[in-house]
């Protein structure tokens, strides 16, 4: 038997601003790409030092609030590589989180 996990976040109003300035924060100094297709989402970021450590700490933060996203980062060429994917339903979610990330003059696909 498969148990679904609500699509929720358990942030408070406050802390979720926070959360959200952190996210455009390492959006504006670090992503290079976001590619966004149905219920997946793949970001790159730029390898620079102390990148990958905020990029870890925001997939821990999001993966106790949403439990719902699944998220994985890897280290391709140089570029940090954040894929995220969603259960149907929470397309505009994912939508909401890539569009966090951007910055003027990401590429969007």
């Amino acid at each position: 038997m498969t148990t679904e996990l609500p699509i929720a976040c358990s942030l408070s109003a406050g802390d979720l601003n926070d959360r959200l300035a952190e996210i455009a924060d390492l959006g504006r100094d670090a992503l290079l790409e976001a590619e966004l297709a149905g219920l997946r989402a793949e970001l790159r970021f730029a390898s620079a030092p102390g990148i990958a450590q905020r990029l870890a700490r925001i997939v821990a933060a999001e993966s106790e609030c949403c439990a719902f996203l699944t998220m994985t980062v890897r280290d391709e060429g140089g570029a940090l590589v954040l894929t995220v994917a969603v259960p149907e339903g929470a397309e505009l979610v994912l939508q909401e989180l890539v569009d966090g990330f951007r910055r003027d003059g990401v590429v969007a696909r």
